[in-house]
């Protein structure tokens, strides 16, 4: 008689970005969820669990990939790269309400935009194109990957999308915030068929998970 083959440890696929990585790992043990050995300047990008689990950390940017094509069954990560990413390979299930944020525009300190056509530096493309399409406003995005917000100041740009946490970094720098985008923060993503094949497993996370951030 063939034997069948082990399942995998339910994988979770993490943003190794300091902070939110730090707050997943705080909040996973308090679901019960904690790593055999520290992660925390290891070299390594997967570890095992105390309780059975795999965790996987990576490029934020990534994480959606990862669960999308099933190299992970679930996910953490901000919401603005979930509003980058655009994938419909993944269910969106729980807010986590760490890491808030929000994604703004942001122009030189009393600058008059006007309606002319924009120069507009930001790392969300996707998310910038479709913020200025439905307010009907002709630009030109350029793709930077740091340090947006001298852009304006060098001639590059007439302004910026991008995460502000508390200002203070744009009033350093000689701008201030404009229009609200999206409010962020860390969320769990599920692969589409893990939710169906590993139903009980996942939703007994999802479950511990959320009672984790309600008693916060």
């Amino acid at each position: 008689m063939k034997k069948s083959t082990p399942q995998r440890p339910l994988t979770i696929a993490l943003n190794r970005g300091g902070r939110i990585l730090e707050e997943c790992l705080s909040l996973l043990a308090e679901a019960g969820i904690e790593p055999a050995e520290q992660i925390d300047g290891s070299r390594k990008l997967v570890f095992a669990t105390r309780t059975g689990e795999r965790l996987v950390v990576v490029r934020g940017d990534d994480v959606p990939t990862y669960v999308e094509y099933g190299a992970a069954d679930l996910g953490i990560t901000g919401k603005d790269t979930l509003l980058e990413y655009g994938g419909s390979g993944f269910y969106e299930r729980l807010d986590l309400k760490i890491a808030p944020c929000r994604i703004m525009t942001a122009a030189p300190i009393g600058a008059a935009l006007g309606n002319r056509p924009l120069r507009v530096a930001t790392k969300f493309v996707n998310i910038s194109k479709r913020y200025f399409a439905e307010q009907g406003r002709q630009v030109e995005i350029i793709r930077l990957t740091g340090a947006m917000e001298i852009a304006p100041l060098m001639g590059l740009a007439d302004c910026i999308v991008d995460i502000v946490e508390t200002g203070n970094t744009l009033v350093a720098n000689g701008l201030e915030a404009r229009e609200v985008i999206a409010n962020v923060s860390a969320r769990v993503i599920v692969n589409r068929a893990a939710q169906k094949m590993r139903f009980e497993e996942i939703e007994a996370l999802l479950a511990r998970l959320a009672k984790a951030v309600s008693t916060r």
